[in-house]
C-alpha cells in the first residue's frame, strides 16, 4: 500500500503540497541512514533461545500493523501540525518495517548454507510475494472504492482497506516465526551470550565497507529500486490520468505481478545456467526496453498496455536475484575478512531500497508539479506527457545507470563453490 498508493493518498486525500511530501521523505531517509545499520547490528548481536532473527519476526508485526494504519489515517489537523503527524506516522512505519524486513531477509543465511539453497529460498520468497501481490493488485483499489462507497478513492476507503490488510499480515508472520528455524547459528547459551566479546559498531561498518562485492550490489540496488519501487509509487497517476481509468489500476497491477510470478519461478534455473549477475543484467535490460516502449506508444491499446506491463513484471523478478547476490556477498565477506555480518549486510540493502524510493518519490512528486499536474482534475496534454515521462523514462534512465557497477561483480557460481569449500574447511578447523 505504501509503495503503490501512499503518494497519491498524500496528494489527493490528505492534501499535502509536493514540497511538503518531498521534505517528509527526505527527513525519513535521513533517519533511516542511522536506524537501518543500527537495526542490522542489533540483529547480529542478538542471542536468544529463539535465535538471532526470529524474535523480531515474532513480536514486531503487531506494532507495524498499528503504524501502517496510522499512516493511512486522515487526522483533522491543518498546516504544519498535519505535516508533522504524517511525518511521525511514516517514520514510525519505516522503523518497524526495518525491524521486520532486516530480520526476515537475514533468515535466509541461517536457514540454508549453500549458494544454490539460498537462491531457491530467495526465489520462493519472491514467488510468494508475487502471488500475494496478484491478489492485492486485484482487490486493493476495488476495496478502496467499496469501503469508501464511491466511484473514486476516499479517505474512508483507504483507511478500512489498510485495516483489513494490516490485520491479515500478523498471522502470516506468526507462521514464519513458528516454522522457520535457524539451523546455522551457534546454539544459545545464557552464559556465553553474556560474556562473548562484542565487536564495536566501527569494526562492523569497516568490515562491510571492505566487502567490495556487497557494495556493488547495494549501489546497483539503489539505482534499480528507483526504477522499480519509485515507479510503483507513481504508477497510479499514470493509470488514472493518462490511461484514464481508476478501474484499470487493478488489471495492470495483476498483469505485472503475473509476470513477476513467472520470472520468480525461473530464477533457480536461469541463475544456474547463466549466473546471477548475467541474469540480473538481462532482466534490467528488459525493464529499460519495456519502460521506453510504454512511453513511446499510445496507451489506448489495452492489449499492448497489458503486454508491456507483463514484461515489466517479469523484469521486476530481478529483486529475487539481488537477494541471492547479497547472500553470496555475505559469504564472500566472511571468506575475505573472517567476520560474518548478516543482519548489517541486509540492513544496508534495506537502506538503499528506502533511500532510492524516497529520492524517486521526492523527485517524482516535484516533477509532477512542474509538469502542470493538478490533483483531482482533468489534466492538460502537457501534464499527461509529463506524467508519462516521470513514470517511464525517469526510471529507465536510473536503471541504466545502476547497471554500470554490475560489470564489476565477480561472484560466479564457480567462485561461490570454491568459497563454500574453503569456508567449510576453515570453520571445521576452528571447531
Amino acid at each position: 500500500m505504501i509503495n503503490s498508493y501512499l503518494m497519491i493518498f498524500y496528494t489527493d486525500i490528505v492534501g499535502l503540497a509536493a514540497g511538503t511530501i518531498s521534505l517528509i521523505m527526505l527527513i525519513a531517509r535521513a533517519w533511516d541512514a542511522v536506524n537501518d545499520p543500527m537495526m542490522g547490528m542489533l540483529c547480529d548481536r542478538t542471542n536468544t533461545k529463539y535465535g538471532r532473527f526470529r524474535p523480531y519476526i515474532m513480536f514486531a508485526p503487531p506494532f507495524l500493523a498499528i503504524f501502517n494504519i496510522l499512516t493511512f489515517t486522515v487526522f483533522l489537523l491543518e498546516g504544519v501540525t498535519k505535516a508533522l503527524i504524517c511525518l511521525v506516522c511514516y517514520v514510525g512505519t519505516g522503523m518497524l518495517y526495518t525491524i521486520v524486513a532486516t530480520a526476515y531477509a537475514s533468515m535466509v543465511n541461517v536457514i540454508a548454507n549453500t549458494s544454490e539453497g539460498r537462491t531457491k529460498l530467495n526465489a520462493a520468497r519472491n514467488f510468494g510475494n508475487a502471488a500475494s501481490q496478484i491478489i492485492l493488485s486485484a482487490i486493493a483499489m476495488p476495496l478502496i472504492l467499496y469501503f469508501g462507497q464511491s466511484d473514486v478513492a476516499t479517505a474512508k476507503g483507504y483507511f478500512w482497506t489498510v485495516v483489513v490488510l494490516s490485520v491479515i499480515m500478523i498471522p502470516c508472520f506468526v507462521i514464519v516465526s513458528v516454522c522457520c528455524k535457524e539451523k546455522y547459528v551457534p546454539k544459545y547459551d545464557p552464559q556465553t551470550a553474556s560474556t562473548e566479546k562484542k565487536r564495536s559498531i566501527g569494526e562492523s561498518v569497516r568490515t562491510i565497507l571492505k566487502n567490495d562485492q556487497l557494495v556493488i550490489v547495494v549501489i546497483n540496488t539503489l539505482g534499480g529500486t528507483i526504477g522499480i519501487m519509485g515507479r510503483m509509487s507513481l504508477l497510479a497517476y499514470y493509470v488514472i490520468y493518462v490511461v484514464g481509468s481508476y478501474m484499470m489500476i487493478a488489471p495492470i497491477y495483476v498483469i505485472m505481478n503475473v509476470g513477476n510470478l513467472l520470472g520468480s519461478a525461473l530464477i533457480p534455473a536461469m541463475t544456474r545456467r547463466f549466473g546471477k549477475r548475467n541474469y540480473a543484467v538481462g532482466l534490467n535490460i528488459l525493464m529499460i526496453v519495456s519502460f521506453v516502449l510504454m512511453y513511446m506508444f499510445p496507451v489506448n491499446n489495452v492489449l499492448y498496455l497489458g503486454g508491456m506491463s507483463f514484461l515489466v513484471g517479469v523484469s521486476n523478478s530481478v529483486q529475487g536475484v539481488i537477494y541471492g547476490m547479497v547472500s553470496d556477498s555475505i559469504d564472500y565477506g566472511e571468506w575475505k575478512t573472517g567476520n560474518k555480518e548478516v543482519g548489517l549486510s541486509f540492513s544496508f540493502l534495506s537502506l538503499s531500497v528506502k533511500i532510492a524510493t524516497a529520492v524517486c518519490s521526492s523527485a517524482g512528486v516535484l516533477l509532477l508539479a512542474a509538469s502542470g499536474y493538478v490533483a483531482n482534475a482533468q489534466q492538460t496534454a502537457e501534464a499527461m506527457n509529463g506524467i508519462n515521462l516521470v513514470v517511464n523514462i525517469f526510471p529507465a534512465v536510473c536503471v541504466g545507470i545502476s547497471l554500470i557497477p554490475m560489470f564489476f561483480y565477480k561472484l560466479s557460481n564457480e567462485k561461490m563453490a570454491q568459497i563454500a569449500k574453503e569456508l567449510a574447511e576453515r570453520n571445521g578447523a576452528k571447531a
